[in-house]
């Protein structure tokens, strides 16, 4: 993925240069049709999205849990929690998704830890929200 489009992100915007070109070496950007099913509850997990263009819909047990727009990022609970995905995201428009392979999002927990700990904190604070929104774990 090119480096300048990956410094658009707000999750990666105020990296340092070095850390967003080895960020960009890690991640691949793919274009995907509406109604695409990006990720699915239950299954293994394999790779993490940020969306760069378009909009997704996140569902838990097929019930609308929110709306995904640009700078929006999904996938990291179940690889930072090694469980199975806790929901399925579904592309609402055509979408552009940065997506980094599982080797690769361990590579980045390893060699930058900050940006793994901000990936952690919204991973948190998300699940704060929906134990609020529905009274039980995600």
């Amino acid at each position: 993925m090119d480096a300048e489009r990956l410094k658009q992100l707000p999750l990666f915007a105020d990296l340092p240069p070095k850390q967003i070109e080895r960020l960009a070496q890690w991640t691949d950007e793919v274009d995907l049709p509406a109604g695409k099913h990006l990720i699915e509850q239950g299954a293994f997990p394999h790779e993490f999205f940020v969306l760069t263009e378009g909009s997704a819909e996140v569902l838990h047990d097929g019930q609308h849990l929110a709306d995904l727009g640009p700078g929006d990022f999904f996938g990291e609970i179940a690889l930072v929690e090694h469980h199975r995905r806790t929901a399925s995201v579904v592309a609402s428009t055509p979408v552009r998704v940065a997506v980094m392979f599982s080797r690769e999002f361990e590579a980045m927990e390893r060699e930058l830890p900050e940006v793994a700990e901000r990936i952690r904190e919204a991973m948190l604070e998300r699940r704060r929200e929906h134990i609020e929104k529905t009274g039980e774990e995600p």
